[in-house]
């Protein structure tokens, strides 16, 4: 993945819309004393270099039924930490995933319905699947403040069903 430079004019223009998503090509472009057509061309180069996503997110301290846990995991090989965070970070439930410093090699946020048996079925079957895992350790998160969420695969077809 390559490392893209923000200009001045696209960290404006990411504040913006981390204030609000729903804000218009026409009010950014307002408040930042350049077009439309301009910010549409910027967001769309920003989204297209994967810089920047425009989502719904929800906070699922106000949200009945979501369950949210970090999982910290210890792999067998650190030559495989990269192919690790890939196969982890595609599973359905996982929300992000990152190798970290300390303890752990890896830690990951998982997003489960209200029950702790989708929290069980991540552990015992979608991380046990990826393989060379030497342990994982579970964290629900019980209470969190300016925690909002993209949510994952395996969620978002639940809230269709």
């Amino acid at each position: 993945m390559s490392s893209n430079v923000l200009d001045h004019s696209d960290r404006k223009l990411i504040a913006a819309l981390s204030k609000d998503g729903q804000l218009s090509p026409g009010r950014i472009a307002e408040d930042m004393g350049v077009t439309a057509p301009t910010v549409r061309s910027r967001m769309k180069n920003l989204i297209r270099t994967g810089v920047l996503k425009v989502a719904g997110l929800i906070n699922p301290m106000t949200t009945r039924g979501l369950t949210i846990a970090l999982v910290g995991i210890t792999i067998h090989s650190h030559e495989q930490l990269d192919k690790k965070l890939e196969q982890i970070g595609s599973l359905p439930r996982v929300n992000w995933c990152a190798v970290v410093t300390g303890r752990y090699d890896i830690i990951v946020e998982i997003v489960c319905s209200d029950s702790t048996a989708d929290l069980y079925d991540f552990l015992n079957k979608d991380l046990s699947g990826v393989g060379g895992i030497n342990s994982s350790e579970s964290f629900v998160v019980m209470k969190s403040r300016r925690k909002w969420l993209f949510l994952p695969d395996a969620v978002v077809e639940e809230f269709q069903g």
